[in-house]
């Protein structure tokens, strides 16, 4: 395998960008720190319920996470993370709670990842990332996997310790390979799951099986949903997708055969499309690209040269 070196990758991956967030893991075990931390004047935090958090759009056309000091937080007895710090030396928590709370002014909404992942700034929208991806896990993972007793949490959110067998449980994160295929005419290879609406055409992407490398990975979604041998593989870059918990690992694929034979199962539809004929496609609205969120927007964004069209 060989890393992709387009220049167009400087462009920072959204929800991947660096935070400028010192996550601080050594902390999370001083109860003392935390404690003081929590306390102090200038912290923030924001709740988290559900994926989602308030945001609120300023006057000056930004998006901002909805974040308030300690001292005006909503009580919670354990589901407090703590997420990091910033360079300026303020600490950054989330709560987990049943509902967000509501607001007197009435101008915060609230929004997921997928609808204000790419408004919010690179240290909000990592922030959120962090806290969502530890709230998911937390609601999947409350009894122990070894003998079945309820964990409790530890780490400041990032451990859950069995009281009874003594066993300590980690957030999960899932491996992800989503890939750009191309042909020998350059074509791009993008496919159709079958839950999702007419005209939607993506990238290809699965999960990496148990003793399989992220390259053998590749080549066998690809074999398996379109019927498309890969021969070189390219990675490109990752990025975190908490829905609920995995890494998109993403890569260029050189495929070694063109004939597309779907599976029926994942994929209803897969095409090779010339950069000419996606365009025209997505202006007419036959084609619906995806989100501008998604490492796959980028992936195909790659291959095409310049921003997609919007239809």
């Amino acid at each position: 395998m060989t890393t992709w070196t387009d220049h167009a990758t400087d462009r920072p991956i959204t929800l991947a960008a660096p935070s400028g967030i010192d996550r601080s893991a050594h902390h999370r075990l001083d109860e003392a720190w935390l404690a003081a931390a929590w306390s102090h004047p200038t912290t923030r935090v924001f709740v988290v319920s559900g994926g989602q958090a308030l945001v609120d759009d300023t006057p000056d056309g930004r998006t901002e996470l909805v974040m308030t000091p300690s001292f005006e937080a909503p009580p919670t007895e354990t589901h407090r993370y703590f997420l990091g710090t910033d360079e300026e030396g303020v600490r950054y928590f989330a709560l987990q709670k049943d509902s967000l709370p509501g607001r007197m002014d009435q101008s915060a909404r609230p929004a997921g990842l997928r609808e204000a992942g790419a408004l919010l700034s690179e240290r909000d929208a990592g922030l959120l990332v962090h806290a969502v991806a530890l709230e998911n896990w937390q609601r999947l993972h409350r009894f122990c996997s070894r003998c079945g007793e309820r964990t409790m949490i530890a780490a400041a959110g990032h451990i859950r310790r069995c009281p009874a067998c003594g066993a300590e449980h980690y957030p999960r994160t899932d491996p992800a390979v989503i890939m750009l295929v191309r042909d020998e005419q350059d074509r791009a290879l993008l496919g159709r799951q079958v839950h999702w609406p007419e005209g939607r055409f993506s990238t290809l992407a699965g999960f990496v099986e148990p003793g399989e490398s992220i390259e053998q990975a590749v080549v066998r979604e690809v074999a398996e949903e379109a019927g498309v041998t890969v021969g070189e593989v390219e990675y490109v870059a990752s990025q975190p997708w908490p829905f609920p918990s995995s890494l998109m690992l993403g890569f260029m694929a050189q495929a070694t055969s063109s004939l597309i034979q779907v599976d029926g199962e994942e994929i209803h539809e897969a095409r090779w499309f010339s950069r000419d004929d996606l365009r025209a496609a997505i202006e007419s609205g036959e084609v619906l690209p995806p989100s501008g969120i998604s490492i796959a927007a980028r992936l195909i964004e790659l291959w095409y040269g310049e921003p997609l069209p919007r239809g």
